[in-house]
């Protein structure tokens, strides 16, 4: 079940009138731990079973870590957690992945081996929900927090709809306290609740769907080499759709909480308004970003221990963060450039420290953020080295034979979504979105919202799933 469908929209005015029904508060947290493993069977029932492996074990294992009285106990107990949870990801979305790679490597030694045919099937969401699942065992570990004082508030927290199959990416200590009382959404909430689903679904099924996704998979999925102005027009196309599609999933996953009366976090502040790249990180899927952060680069040294550790322990954490992302080497190009990106900036911050741009300096180091960026999309669009290394010949202007495949409505259309896109990303940079409304007359709000719900209804979306459900 995805949000862009009339399917949704059914289940979720059911779970708002249950939820808003004078029921005991453990009916109303059952009622929604039901309904979320209805919305998770929607796409295939039986995977419910790892969500339930999943629920048991971290729950055992955290109830384990605080008995525990000798510190080779509370480690046995910490790995039972990762090793089971590391395990189903590992079998389910690089399974596969593994065996190509070894039959390769087999074949560079000249030793003939032919690996089992597999059929495995990536269960949806697998990568979201295991994080999250480990935060809890690690945060309970390190001594960050206390396990959960109710194994339904629990399990809720680990299948809670909205953020399940696609992020947010939320913490325990962030969701789990929310489910200790009773909570319903105000009026007021649930205003801003449903307007927030609206600009969402706006931005996946208007923007991503309609107007950018033509023109990056002419480009990606043809395999005919791009001209120079193809070859731009896709990757900008794709550059914001990405954008769209996540931030829409995630703006409609928080708006959906909201409308129930739980607060996620934000999981995008306007991240093509970057200056440099660890401000991109800041602003990009925050919720991963601070995930590998304190799970990876900090018990990784971090920045403690001098230059050359920091900086292997930014390229690992970036690397694995590119193959959480996917089961293939572009993906891991993709971390590794963003990590060389982070290595470099903090060389040239350490050797520039008394440097201090103007307003064109810094529009400057805006512009090259934003072109390396769009680089580095270039490598998780394509699904092989052939198709990236075709793309970025197009836009160096290399492909010179190249004959058009990009029609100029879909080049105007991209032209037009990415200018304003990236324009408010910039008015925005230093904002946020309750403040701006703050300022907006309502009538001007009604307006808007009457007409991004008007551009969604004509639209008639097929209800393309979201990009970031593959991950």
């Amino acid at each position: 079940m995805v949000f862009n469908t009339l399917t949704f929209l059914a289940f979720f005015a059911i779970v708002l009138v249950l939820h808003s029904l004078p029921l005991p508060w453990t009916i109303r947290k059952v009622n929604l731990l039901l309904a979320s493993y209805v919305f998770y069977a929607a796409w295939n029932p039986p995977f419910i079973l790892l969500l339930w492996i999943s629920t048991i074990v971290d729950w055992y294992a955290a109830q384990g870590l605080v008995r525990a009285d000798r510190p080779a106990t509370r480690r046995a107990w910490m790995l039972l957690s990762v090793i089971a949870n590391l395990g189903m990801l590992l079998y389910f979305k690089y399974g596969t992945f593994l065996l190509d790679n070894f039959t390769a490597l087999m074949a560079t030694l000249g030793l003939h081996y032919q690996a089992p045919k597999s059929d495995i099937i990536l269960p949806v969401g697998i990568s979201f929900y295991t994080f999250a699942t480990m935060s809890y065992t690690l945060d309970v570990y390190l001594r960050r927090a206390l396990p959960a004082r109710s194994f339904l508030d629990y399990a809720l927290f680990v299948t809670f709809f909205p953020h399940l199959v696609a992020g947010p990416i939320m913490r325990p200590t962030e969701l789990v306290p929310q489910f200790e009382t009773p909570r319903r959404a105000s009026r007021q909430q649930l205003c801003f609740g449903l307007g927030l689903m609206t600009l969402g679904l706006f931005n996946k099924v208007v923007l991503a769907d309609t107007f950018l996704a033509g023109a990056a998979e002419r480009v990606f999925d043809r395999g005919q080499a791009p001209g120079l102005l193809d070859a731009w027009t896709g990757t900008l196309a794709f550059s914001a759709q990405i954008f769209c599609d996540f931030a829409g999933y995630s703006t409609t996953a928080i708006g959906t909480a909201l409308c129930l009366g739980f607060a996620m976090p934000d999981n995008f502040r306007f991240p093509y308004a970057a200056i440099g790249f660890s401000d991109f990180w800041r602003r990009w899927h925050i919720t991963l970003s601070s995930w590998l952060r304190d799970y990876l680069y900090i018990p990784l040294g971090g920045n403690r221990h001098g230059p050359l550790r920091t900086h292997i322990a930014l390229m690992t954490t970036m690397l694995l963060g590119g193959l959480w992302h996917g089961a293939n080497w572009t993906f891991v190009v993709w971390g590794g450039l963003h990590g060389s990106y982070l290595i470099a900036e903090r060389r040239l911050r350490a050797a520039f420290a008394n440097y201090r741009p103007g307003l064109l300096g810094l529009f400057g180091l805006a512009l090259l953020t934003y072109f390396l960026i769009n680089i580095t999309w270039v490598f998780f669009r394509a699904k092989d080295f052939q198709t990236a290394w075709m793309v970025l010949r197009g836009m160096a202007g290399l492909n010179a034979a190249a004959e058009p495949i990009v029609p100029t409505p879909f080049i105007v259309s991209t032209g037009v979504v990415v200018t304003a896109l990236v324009a408010t990303h910039w008015a925005m940079r230093e904002r946020t979105l309750e403040s701006m409304l703050a300022r907006v007359p309502a009538p001007v709000i009604a307006c808007a919202w009457g007409l991004m719900a008007f551009a969604i209804v004509i639209s008639q979306g097929s209800g393309n799933a979201f990009i970031y459900f593959q991950f």
